[in-house]
């Protein structure tokens, strides 16, 4: 289940930024007393009550302004709310409803989104004075807070989290294969979903970025149900020209977390660039499916050698994404495409497939008798026993008897034995370590 998206949002110079820093538990938005400072959408992971979410911060909001800046600010904020599962309205309860409060209000009211109106800026049991003016938004009863004193932030968050979807509502996704199409823009995405589609469904052109939004496309393959999720192309910050690029940011990134699968499509004829490798390293630490996919293939020259030296380099650049298939395609010509989707499927049951704990932990006692565990002035690591803790990624919890004593280099031949046996092809594994017995006996 892809995590909630709760957006704040409101008008400048509220408390946005000092809230979403307090709610994340670090300091990341840049907090001045000055409207418009905060003019990128920020995003972070939160959790609250064993609800594990992603916040986003966004500029302040001027409806009616004509300034670039501010203008875009708002189209930045309209993407956030869009995107959001909940939307944490910001006013000011020092001055009181504005003009622009209530625009603010009319754009929330047309998204259909659930909406916390949050009165910042009030660090007392007595109501703002303006309390009971903000009733005329329509809204629901507003939660006074103070972002700056930390007060009533834990009644903020109850109220956030009661709008989040019911776990039990998203079984039907289930049987669905989500697949999230990633990478820099113009390295042939939209195109590559059309190929798979078999019609143009995604607008197709040369120029970088014009996939604007994240494009949900439902289909089936025989009995197989999957979705699409193709994204605006990802760039670097220093790199981004046109503004309404880093707009679309977030919702690349939110594409990842509601995935199952990733198809990194990365360009034969410019090779594995630094961005790749912030691409796929996002994906990876969330656990997603892998698939690289090098594309534009048939603009290569070949020669004997060409794709095996290709492959030396992406694993060479990639190296902590050994586990991920790796495909040479091309989009337009349609060259081993029909390998993508047969890939996709493979990735998605791998990704998803449980061990049962006794087979689990033959391989880790073979394992150990095959190569000792590490020791430390005199003591032994030892590992009790192991158990699958979750799917999507793989995770499995090893009960041990000292955390000190397992090194990264012992935990990486236990996770290569075990896909020695299982394959595990395409996804990451995680491990969790449990002191069973801290004294070693």
């Amino acid at each position: 289940m892809a995590k909630p998206v709760v957006a704040i949002v409101g008008r400048p110079n509220v408390g946005k930024s000092t809230l979403f820093n307090r709610i994340a538990g670090k300091r990341i938005s840049i907090v001045e007393d000055q409207p418009g400072v905060t003019r990128d959408r920020i995003y972070a992971e939160a959790e609250w009550l064993n609800n594990v979410f992603t916040l986003i911060d966004t500029g302040g909001i001027e409806p009616e302004s004509k300034e670039t800046i501010l203008s875009q600010m708002r189209n930045q904020a309209e993407i956030a709310i869009e995107t959001a599962d909940v939307i944490i309205f910001m006013v000011d309860g020092k001055e009181g409803l504005t003009g622009t409060d209530r625009e603010v209000a009319s754009m929330l009211r047309k998204a259909h989104k659930p909406v916390v109106l949050t009165l910042n800026k009030v660090d007392t049991v007595e109501h703002s004075p303006y309390y009971y003016d903000f009733f005329e938004l329509g809204m629901d009863e507003p939660v006074e807070i103070s972002s700056t004193a930390a007060y009533n932030i834990g009644d903020l968050l109850d109220a956030v989290v009661a709008h989040f979807p019911d776990e039990k509502a998203d079984k039907d996704e289930d049987e669905v294969i989500k697949v999230a199409i990633i990478g820099k823009p113009n390295v042939g995405k939209s195109s590559m979903i059309n190929h798979i589609l078999g019609e143009n469904r995604v607008i197709v052109s040369d120029i970088a970025g014009t996939t604007r939004d994240a494009i949900d496309t439902p289909f089936t393959d025989g009995e197989d149900k999957y979705l699409l999720i193709d994204t605006a192309g990802i760039r670097r910050r220093s790199k981004i020209k046109e503004n309404i690029e880093k707009y679309s940011v977030i919702r690349a990134f939110t594409a990842v977390e509601r995935a199952d699968v990733c198809l990194l499509v990365i360009d034969s004829t410019e090779g594995v660039t630094e961005q790749d490798k912030k691409i796929a390293g996002y994906s990876h630490e969330n656990g997603k499916g892998m698939i690289i996919v090098v594309n534009k293939w048939d603009l290569i020259e070949k020669d004997t050698h060409t794709m095996k030296e290709f492959t030396k380099e992406i694993r060479n650049e990639l190296a902590y994404l050994s586990y991920a298939p790796l495909l040479f395609v091309s989009a337009m010509s349609g060259q081993r495409m029909k390998q993508v989707l047969e890939t996709v499927k493979f990735v998605a049951n791998q990704n998803a497939m449980r061990i049962p704990t006794g087979n689990l932990n033959e391989i880790i006692g073979e394992a150990v008798l095959l190569n000792q565990p590490p020791s430390d002035k005199g003591k032994r690591l030892k590992i009790f026993y192991g158990t699958q803790a979750a799917v999507k990624p793989p995770t499995f919890i090893l009960f041990i008897n000292d955390k000190e004593l397992m090194h990264f280099s012992y935990l990486r031949y236990i996770e290569n034995q075990i896909r020695q046996n299982y394959g595990f092809e395409g996804t990451p594994i995680r491990f969790i370590l449990r002191e069973k017995d801290k004294g070693g006996k």
